[in-house]
């Protein structure tokens, strides 16, 4: 939790929040990420002034487990004097002890973020996904709690002015509007309307260009003229000199490269801009391409 302290901005977490899409869709398939629409609806987190502290907090908590299909996981909620938003104690279930900071005593709107992030790490906790490190496990808990319909409370939680700021989660805004953007394209959502804090509307329309120049990288046929000129001429070379020599596959910035041999054999691998799977396909000109983990059409000119 940053709360009065300079607040981070841009991607410096991109590759892990990428890593943490793919390695999601390859634990639950197709069918069990979009088992996850729509999102968690606001009326169902609301916490009003008039609302019973620890009654409102057990509703809020019990709509986040719902959502996240947790039928059987009872959280039993505290607050205390702590240095982070929230801790939960993982054990075999079926009750969870989640602690929230003092400070959500007096800050109720942002008790269902805080609860979103600690109740999806009982979610990944009983799914076995993990990774390896605090920092890239928790990336890996925001980026899920976002990409399941929850995480927008957290991007919600993020204000900042000339005196003062406050975010919760281990990403940057613009990462959060980044996930969000990525959820909204493959679901249909705008989740826009949603959000209370400017702040926090800025940074999911950062994230969503973001998002969009994924769907913009050559061997996609929406790329842009300077990639596709780039593109031509390291595939190029690559047929005229195979992909395994000291110029590299492709230019360190792309996110596509070269596999294989010479004209006949070679192959251009790139992330499926929408579950970050790497797609294999020949260089053989205009192919659509079915990407098997989360099937999005993708139209590609290799």
């Amino acid at each position: 939790m940053t709360s009065g302290s300079e607040v981070v901005h841009g991607y410096p977490h991109l590759t892990t929040v990428r890593s943490a899409l793919a390695a999601l869709h390859r634990r639950l398939s197709y069918d069990g990420v979009h088992s996850y629409a729509p999102s968690v609806f606001p009326a169902d987190v609301a916490f009003c002034d008039q609302d019973d502290l620890h009654l409102g907090t057990q509703r809020v908590a019990r709509a986040l487990v719902q959502h996240l299909r947790l039928p059987d996981a009872r959280m039993i909620v505290s607050f205390r004097e702590m240095e982070h938003a929230a801790s939960v104690e993982l054990a075999a279930g079926p009750e969870y002890f989640i602690e929230l900071n003092d400070r959500f005593r007096t800050h109720r709107d942002d008790i269902g973020a805080a609860l979103a992030h600690e109740i999806t790490h009982v979610l990944l906790h009983r799914l076995g996904l993990a990774f390896a490190g605090t920092r890239d496990n928790e990336i890996l808990t925001d980026t899920v709690t976002t990409y399941l319909g929850a995480g927008w409370l957290l991007l919600d939680a993020f204000r900042e002015d000339g005196a003062s700021s406050q975010k919760l989660g281990y990403l940057t805004p613009e990462e959060f509007g980044y996930v969000l953007a990525k959820r909204a394209i493959a679901f249909g959502e705008d989740p826009a309307p949603w959000f209370t804090s400017a702040q926090a509307y800025t940074a999911y329309t950062k994230g969503l260009a973001q998002a969009r120049r994924d769907g913009q990288q050559p061997p996609l046929t929406a790329a842009g003229w300077a990639g596709r000129r780039k593109y031509a001429r390291e595939r190029r070379y690559a047929q005229e000199n195979g992909s395994r020599t000291d110029h590299g596959s492709s230019s360190p910035s792309a996110s596509y490269a070269f596999e294989g041999g010479g004209r006949d054999t070679l192959r251009v691998s790139f992330p499926c801009p929408t579950c970050q799977q790497r797609i294999r396909v020949p260089v053989s000109g205009r192919v659509r391409a079915r990407c098997a983990l989360c099937r999005t059409i993708l139209e590609c000119d290799t």
